[in-house]
């Protein structure tokens, strides 16, 4: 049955062909990304007996593996998912194999730690950007599309909660460079599984345009006309709006982690750091179901600065909290936004980008992502302690703010502008669309 036939659904997210295989082999993947930075870490620092060798090799790591994103997600956008993932993944696979070696010998070189964490990062496959670029496809029909990429944020939520819970368990029981073996085979499980998928066979998500014919398809990047080939690469104001809301969204989320420690110090309530982010966790979840399931009529570009918005001055004012307990309430309910502000991203990004650049697309979003929230925690670090409290939370609501404030400006385009643009599959990125639940 076509997903464009089907009630829109959760369930008939689910029930579209191949998409219960497709997505939970992606899932089996990215659980090793909710596990090996952790791993990582205390692998690092029993090996080492040092905590700024343990930062400084997962901060290699982080960075080459965030930076180079979109240059990896480019390569599967030009060979294809079963090109370019199986090299990429093999490469991880080794490189963290290696690396839970090397740190399980004691007194190891940092130095060595370093060189194959840096390698380790630069060859992580992009699961998520792969999986979101096939879910377009996959499911075509758009009152689908919004729900799958709802669900999609949701359990990458869900992931990241459940690695670490992993990690702790294998710890009790091991040392914890088996952290870093057992991400190695989920990756690679997870990788192989997704490429021998049907969609992935029949190479969903990495369609030619239409309007080139099928016997063309080994020519599409020179018959494409130039001005659509530069756009497609390039996005235009949505994607640039989606990647600058992205980035945004990180940078509170990264700064925020840091001030719910100090906010616990200053009320001798270290406990609370952990319901905080929980309730964090478990909003975000919610809010991604929920807004997955509405009919909205405006336009995806005015939703994602009314999201980022509302997520700005809600952590503004969660920073004039006066007790742990009302953090907690605040923070659940910041959390209703971060998942719809990030599917509404990934929507934007796929709409404005060319058939030859969805993965990329996708990838610059999620490079936004991380990169801001590394960035913010740094420079949370160098404020926390030389400002009051709710000063910090409000700095950390500025990028979020200054980000919808930017977008919502871009959204009101004259309208000949808007009808100049070429659509893609019938929809521009300005174009206000229904997307019902």
């Amino acid at each position: 049955m076509s997903s464009s036939a089907m009630a829109p659904s959760y369930a008939a997210v689910l029930r579209t062909r191949y998409a219960c295989r497709t997505f939970g082999a992606a899932l089996l993947g990215r659980l090793s990304y909710g596990m090996v930075s952790l791993s990582l870490v205390l692998a690092v620092k029993e090996a080492t007996n040092s905590y700024a060798v343990a930062g400084t090799v997962i901060a290699l790591f982080g960075l080459t593996s965030v930076f180079l994103s979109p240059t990896r997600a480019g390569l599967v956008d030009r060979y294809g998912p079963r090109r370019a993932l199986l090299p990429m993944a093999t490469a991880y696979a080794l490189l963290l194999t290696g690396l839970a070696f090397a740190a399980s010998w004691s007194g190891v070189s940092g130095v060595l730690l370093g060189v194959l964490a840096m390698t380790a990062g630069a060859s992580t496959p992009p699961l998520g950007p792969v999986m979101r670029t096939l879910w377009s496809d996959l499911v075509p029909d758009k009152r689908l599309l919004q729900r799958a990429y709802s669900l999609d944020a949701v359990a990458e939520e869900l992931l990241f909660v459940t690695g670490p819970l992993l990690v702790g368990l294998l710890v009790r029981v091991t040392v914890p460079s088996v952290g870093l073996a057992v991400s190695a085979v989920l990756v690679l499980t997870g990788s192989l599984a997704l490429i021998s998928s049907p969609a992935v066979r029949r190479e969903v998500g990495h369609k030619k345009p239409s309007a080139v014919p099928a016997s063309s398809e080994g020519l599409v990047s020179t018959v494409r006309p130039a001005p659509l080939r530069r756009r497609s690469l390039q996005g235009g104001p949505g994607l640039r709006q989606a990647i600058a809301v992205s980035a945004g969204v990180g940078m509170c989320l990264g700064a925020l982690d840091l001030l719910v420690i100090a906010f616990a110090d200053e009320h001798h309530a270290p406990e609370a750091v952990a319901w905080v982010l929980a309730a964090l966790s478990a909003g975000s979840a919610i809010g991604g179901l929920i807004y997955g399931a509405v009919p909205w009529r405006a336009s995806s570009r005015l939703r994602l600065s009314c999201l980022a918005a509302a997520l700005g001055l809600t952590l503004a004012a969660t920073g004039l909290s006066p007790h742990p307990y009302v953090l907690i309430a605040w923070a659940a309910l910041g959390g209703l936004f971060v998942a719809p502000a990030i599917t509404t991203a990934y929507l934007i990004a796929d709409e404005a980008a060319g058939p030859a650049s969805r993965t990329q697309a996708g990838a610059w979003v999620n490079t936004a992502f991380n990169a801001g929230s590394s960035g913010a925690t740094a420079a949370t670090g160098l404020l926390v302690g030389r400002l009051p409290l709710p000063v910090c939370f409000a700095l950390a609501a500025a990028p979020a703010l200054l980000s919808a404030a930017t977008a919502l400006n871009h959204s009101r385009r004259p309208a000949a502008v808007t009808a100049a643009l070429p659509e893609r599959e019938g929809t521009s990125d300005t174009e206000r669309v229904p997307l019902n639940g």
